[in-house]
């Protein structure tokens, strides 16, 4: 089983290194007025999706086969899950703000972008309390 935990770390890690990165490319993006910025930008978030979405699968693949192996209980599992339901729904959202992008409907500033690139240390920070501490 620490081969698991081993690969769920891994993967997420990697999943969060491209949660922590495209928003970062969307505050570029939205700031970005020459066209070859524009597309280099649109070439790169769309890459770096369809790299970090194969990732975020094995995490929870690797994350589901650890809570079954050892059947985690307490109130804190049932907090790291709504987050990582959270987490989820952020990334489906990253690929309609890709898809946004790529169609040059974005209209939200770079300050929007910044605030929104906060969420992913916000649940990370819980979700490693939760992890870590388990405080209920």
């Amino acid at each position: 089983m620490l081969w698991v935990k081993s690969f769920h770390i891994i993967f997420v890690v990697s999943w969060f290194a491209g949660l922590f990165y495209l928003p970062r490319l969307f505050v570029n993006h939205a700031m970005a007025t020459e066209k070859a910025e524009i597309e280099r930008l649109k070439l790169m978030e769309r890459k770096l999706y369809r790299f970090m979405t194969p990732l975020a699968v094995l995490a929870l693949v690797f994350g589901t086969w650890l809570w079954l192996g050892f059947g985690f209980k307490g109130g804190w599992m049932h907090a790291k899950l709504v987050l990582v339901a959270g987490l989820i729904g952020y990334h489906l959202y990253c690929g309609k703000l890709v898809k946004m992008f790529a169609e040059d409907r974005n209209n939200r500033s770079d300050k929007f972008y910044r605030f929104f690139n906060e969420a992913p240390v916000l649940i990370l920070t819980a979700v490693t309390i939760l992890v870590t501490v388990k405080p209920f």
